[in-house]
C-alpha cells in the first residue's frame, strides 16, 4: 500500500481575501448548515429581519428539538458590537418565540481574548457558542474547517436549576388554564404516593417540585391551554417506549440535552391510565435519585 503524501496548508485570511467575501461563506453555510456542527439543523430564516435591529445571518432549527439558533458570521475578528450585535439578536428571537429554547451563535475567524474576558462578564447566563472558523488553500481551492471552542454555557431557564426565577399559581392559571393547572395538582398527589414530602414550587419557565425545601425536578410540568405538559427525567429505551406506546400516550418529542420524555395530558389521561402515569413517574424518580 502507497504511503498517502503529506502536504503542507496554506492558511489564509477570507478578510482580506479578494475572491471570497460575507455572502459567498453565508450562501455555502446555507447550503450544508451541518458544517457548523450544530447537530441536524435546517436553515430556518437566512438574513431574517430584526425590528430596529439589523438582520440575522441565519436562524437555524434543531430538525428533532425544539431548538433554534441565532448565528451570526463574522469575517476577521471579533469585536464588541458583534458580540451585543449576536446577544441581542438572541434576545429578541427568544422573546418573540418562547415556546423554543433558543442559543445564540458566533461564527468568526479569530476569536480573541478579548472575547472571552466579555463572555465571562455573562457568568453563563446567556446560552453561547462560539465556533472559528479557519480557512486553507489547497491548490486552486479553498477548504473551510469549523471548529467549536465554546460550547454553550449554562442558562438560567434550565429546569433544574434551584434560581430559576419565581412565579405563582394565577401566572400558570393566566399561561394555560385553571383546569390544566388543577391537573398538576393530581400529578402531585401521584408522586407523593410514589415519596412523601413533595409541593409543588411555581417557577417562571416550568412547575417544579421541592422536597423538604429543595429543588428535587424529576418531572417538571407546563400548562398548555389544552393540555399539561410533563417532562420525565429518563434515558431514551426501548422499554419507555414501549410503555409509552402501548398506552397510548400522547408524546411530544425526547430532549436528548436535557434526557426527557415530554408527554401530553389531559384530564381523561389522568382517570384511565394513573396507573401507568405512576410507572412512568416512579422510574423518572428512580432515575433521578
Amino acid at each position: 500500500m502507497e504511503t498517502p503524501k503529506i502536504i503542507s496548508l496554506e492558511d489564509i485570511s477570507l478578510k482580506n481575501s479578494p475572491e471570497i467575501d460575507e455572502p459567498y461563506i453565508q450562501e455555502y453555510i446555507a447550503n450544508d448548515p451541518s458544517v457548523l456542527g450544530l447537530g441536524d439543523v435546517i436553515v430556518k430564516v437566512k438574513e431574517k429581519i430584526q425590528p430596529k435591529a439589523g438582520r440575522i445571518d441565519f436562524l437555524l432549527q434543531d430538525s428533532e428539538e425544539n431548538r433554534r439558533y441565532e448565528v451570526e458570521v463574522q469575517l476577521g475578528k471579533t469585536d464588541e458590537s458583534h458580540i451585543i450585535r449576536t446577544i441581542e439578536y438572541w434576545d429578541n428571537e427568544r422573546k418573540r418565540y418562547p415556546q423554543f429554547d433558543h442559543c445564540a451563535v458566533i461564527v468568526a475567524e479569530d476569536l480573541t481574548g478579548r472575547f472571552f474576558n466579555v463572555i465571562q462578564l455573562f457568568n453563563g447566563h446567556i446560552p453561547l457558542i462560539a465556533i472559528q472558523m479557519s480557512a486553507f488553500k489547497v491548490g486552486d481551492k479553498i477548504g473551510l474547517k469549523f471548529t467549536k471552542i465554546l460550547d454553550e454555557l449554562k442558562t438560567i431557564i434550565d429546569d433544574e436549576d434551584d434560581d430559576a426565577p419565581p412565579s405563582d399559581r394565577k401566572y400558570w392559571e393566566t399561561k394555560g388554564s385553571k383546569e390544566i393547572v388543577d391537573l398538576s395538582d393530581e400529578i402531585l398527589k401521584i408522586i407523593n404516593e410514589i415519596e412523601p414530602n413533595f409541593k409543588i414550587k411555581y417557577n417562571k419557565y416550568y412547575i417544579g417540585l421541592v422536597r423538604n425545601g429543595i429543588a428535587f425536578n424529576f418531572v417538571v410540568m407546563r400548562a398548555k391551554k389544552k393540555y399539561l405538559r410533563i417532562e420525565l427525567k429518563l434515558d431514551k429505551n426501548d422499554e419507555i417506549d414501549k410503555i409509552i406506546d402501548e398506552n397510548e400516550l400522547d408524546v411530544l418529542e425526547y430532549n436528548v440535552k436535557s434526557n426527557r420524555y415530554k408527554i401530553k395530558l389531559i384530564s381523561d389521561d389522568l382517570k384511565e391510565k394513573k396507573d401507568v402515569i405512576k410507572q412512568l413517574l416512579q422510574k423518572s424518580y428512580n432515575y433521578f435519585s
